[in-house]
């Protein structure tokens, strides 16, 4: 998250550019003629599992950012990539379960400060997580994980600056349903040729009055869905505002059934998914919609990826079209995706800026 989309005391971003390019097979085309990273040892998700992933600084050459992005990657064999220092770094996790993967997109608070850092700490710990056979498992050691980073990041005197990221989480386990943990506003789509439909609910201001019943579905959706809104209500290492007060709280609160007001229910933050095989699941972090009209534009997204013969297509299509064509009043941010498809049938079923808000 940039500095266009900023805390209230306006700490600027930062100034660095770069592109980055991962895949299943690593070898996601570059789109524009900015530096990329040398072709790096390809990842092996599994024959079930067709991957993609991209990080990019900036759409635009004329707005060069600091990408305070990241992202994890943990093949079936343990072989991992995040960013550091903004460039690709592998990695191998030790005594990793063959054929298990988990994936992750995080984006740090540039209104913070330290937002790389923050991100950055954030998928290092990930990686270093051990593989989670159940939800109540993996929630637990990421709870853990918040408590232990928020620790490390706090410094005497300046809570209110405590660094934050957001982090949309899928652990992939053989041959059972994908585990979502999900903290903030990068989301999780589930992109057909017909529709694209967003599988998280946004961690913003809107969503903290529905959860008091000041805000109905269409206020709702209209607020997160249709409008370009540069506040957030809870993060990744920072804590939360979900109180009528809107004051910071140190814990992470899961929206669930027993919280979420009946037309959010079935978008939990943490729950097992129901996936299809003629879908395209994309993680990705919000500067794919900071822009006017983002329902618009995430409408054209079935026909531009729905229909893609591969998730590194799908990509490339979608980066692409940012890049030449950007709809209207797009914001200059970081952009990072992570584009999936469960090609096994055993895997898959067939159904038919970041601020936290002022008191």
């Amino acid at each position: 998250m940039t500095a266009t989309r900023q805390m209230a005391d306006s700490m600027p971003g930062g100034v660095r550019s770069g592109v980055r390019g991962f895949s299943a097979k690593l070898s996601v085309p570059p789109t524009t003629t900015a530096a990329m990273t040398p072709p790096p040892a390809t990842l092996d998700f599994g024959p079930g599992l067709d991957l993609a992933a991209r990080s990019l600084a900036s759409f635009s050459a004329l707005h060069p950012l600091e990408n305070q992005d990241n992202l994890v990657l943990i093949d079936g064999t343990g072989r991992a990539r995040v960013l550091r220092d903004q460039a690709e770094h592998a990695l191998h996790v030790a005594h990793w379960p063959s054929g298990h993967a988990r994936v992750a997109v995080l984006d740090g608070m540039g209104g913070h400060g330290h937002g790389r850092e923050a991100a950055e700490a954030a998928a290092q710990a990930i990686v270093q997580m051990p593989a989670c056979a159940t939800l109540a498992q993996l929630c637990e050691r990421l709870d853990a994980l918040h408590w232990q980073l928020q620790c490390q990041f706090s410094a005497a005197g300046e809570r209110e600056r405590r660094p934050g990221t957001t982090l949309t989480l899928l652990e992939l386990r053989p041959g059972l349903a994908p585990l979502l943990y999900h903290v903030g506003d990068s989301r999780l789509y589930e992109i057909t040729a017909h529709r694209a439909r967003p599988l998280t609910i946004d961690h913003v201001p809107a969503t903290t009055f529905a959860l008091h019943g000041l805000l109905g579905p269409q206020e709702w959706w209209q607020q997160v869905h249709e409008e370009h809104r540069p506040h957030i209500a809870q993060a990744f290492m920072l804590g939360n505002a979900f109180a009528p007060q809107q004051r910071l709280e140190d814990g992470l609160q899961a929206l669930d059934a027993a919280c979420l007001p009946p037309f959010l229910r079935t978008l939990a933050d943490r729950r097992a998914l129901e996936v299809r095989a003629d879908a395209l699941y994309l993680l990705a972090t919000d500067g794919f919609w900071a822009c006017q009209r983002p329902q618009d534009w995430t409408a054209c997204w079935p026909a531009l990826l729905g229909r893609a013969a591969t998730c590194a297509d799908a990509l490339a299509a979608l980066f692409a079209t940012l890049i030449a064509a950007p709809p209207p009043g797009l914001h200059a941010d970081n952009l990072t995706a992570i584009a999936l498809r469960f090609t096994d049938a055993a895997g898959a079923v067939n159904l038919d800026e970041t601020a936290l808000p002022t008191s």
